[in-house]
């Protein structure tokens, strides 16, 4: 049965078919595979290691912009632009747009801040230091702005890198009454980002 996913394209999971207006649309299968999994996630931010983890699977095991390139030619076949209805949000992953854009989005914080790091891991390692990420089990999901944590965090590491010494950068999260707090702790110098639980967050 053919489900509605946007206003000229439907799909049919169960026969992993895709039609554009009424019309069948031939897809690979690593394509149909995007698609599938990206519309049933609409809304929330989907990372790179998510979507080789769910599409491509134990057949591939690192990144090298192979999702670039099978998403630009998805988008050709089906009509889209390169924003709509899958927007590149640029160091953060992909997002499948439903109804109007919002803001402020679902993301996994593990495969969040897991792949923050691996996109600055050449000026962690340069400085001699080894990530570690140690996330509180209590809060798997978040819906924030994801540009806006990028960039608090790039502002936070840029900031600690310049006087960095051979060591441990340690990157933690906490859970209060009204926070959840991210802690970037460089050989004993710790930043927060405090995210109040329902508002924007701020750092100290």
């Amino acid at each position: 049965m053919f489900t509605t996913i946007t206003e000229h394209i439907s799909i049919d999971r169960e026969q992993r078919s895709v039609r554009r207006d009424g019309q069948a649309v031939h897809l690979t299968g690593l394509e149909y595979g995007l698609l599938d999994f990206l519309s049933a996630h609409p809304n929330r931010i989907c990372t790179r290691q998510i979507l080789l983890d769910h599409v491509w699977g134990d057949r591939f095991q690192y990144d090298t912009g192979t999702i670039d390139v099978h998403l630009n030619a998805l988008r050709r076949k089906l009509g889209w632009t390169n924003k709509e209805p899958i927007e590149t949000i640029r160091g953060v992953g992909f997002v499948f747009h439903i109804e109007q854009k919002p803001t402020h989005y679902t993301i996994d914080l593990q495969a969040f801040l897991s792949e923050w790091l691996r996109s600055r891991e050449t000026e962690i390692r340069a400085k001699g230091l080894v990530a570690q990420l140690h996330l509180t089990p209590f809060v798997n999901e978040m819906t924030i702005e994801p540009r806006a944590l990028r960039q608090m965090l790039d502002s936070v590491l840029t900031a600690l890198l310049p006087s960095a010494q051979p060591g441990v950068l340690r990157l933690s999260s906490k859970l209060t009454m009204q926070h959840f707090i991210l802690s970037l702790d460089l050989n004993g110098t710790v930043n927060e980002l405090r995210i109040p639980i329902y508002s924007d967050f701020d750092a100290s």
